[in-house]
């Protein structure tokens, strides 16, 4: 009984001790890119464009800019440069989780708001 319990344990511990998630966010610092989010049961595309301080996206026709603010290699701070409303005034914190050769998934949220979301963006480019 007892040499189960040990073959369990090494085994949890080599799982356990696995890679951590990939993270070449470099590669994910410019180039042109594509998000899809499902908004009140219908999927929507999001397609953007980012240099090092600037993105323009464009959603449903209709094209916005936000300046960048590099925090680390793999977090920024988008800031909409032309908001309509109070709700566009607040700066969004963007943090990469993980990558692909081709995709990231990351976390966003306003900055001061707690409730976060996860979302994957595909590079175009």
């Amino acid at each position: 009984m007892m040499k189960y319990l040990f073959f369990g344990l090494i085994v949890l511990f080599f799982i356990a001790c696995g890679q951590p998630p990939q993270r070449n966010c470099e590669d994910f610092k410019t180039g042109e890119f594509k998000f899809t989010a499902t908004i009140n049961g219908e999927e929507k595309t999001t397609t953007f464009h980012r240099t090092l301080e600037l993105e323009v996206d464009e959603f449903e026709g209709k094209k916005d800019s936000s300046s960048i603010r590099w925090i680390n290699d793999c977090e920024y701070i988008l800031k909409n440069l032309n908001p309509k409303n109070k709700a566009e005034e607040q700066p969004i914190h963007i943090k990469i989780l993980t990558t692909t050769a081709s995709s990231y998934t990351f976390e966003y949220n306003v900055v001061g708001n707690s409730r976060k979301f996860k979302g994957t963006a595909h590079k175009l480019d």
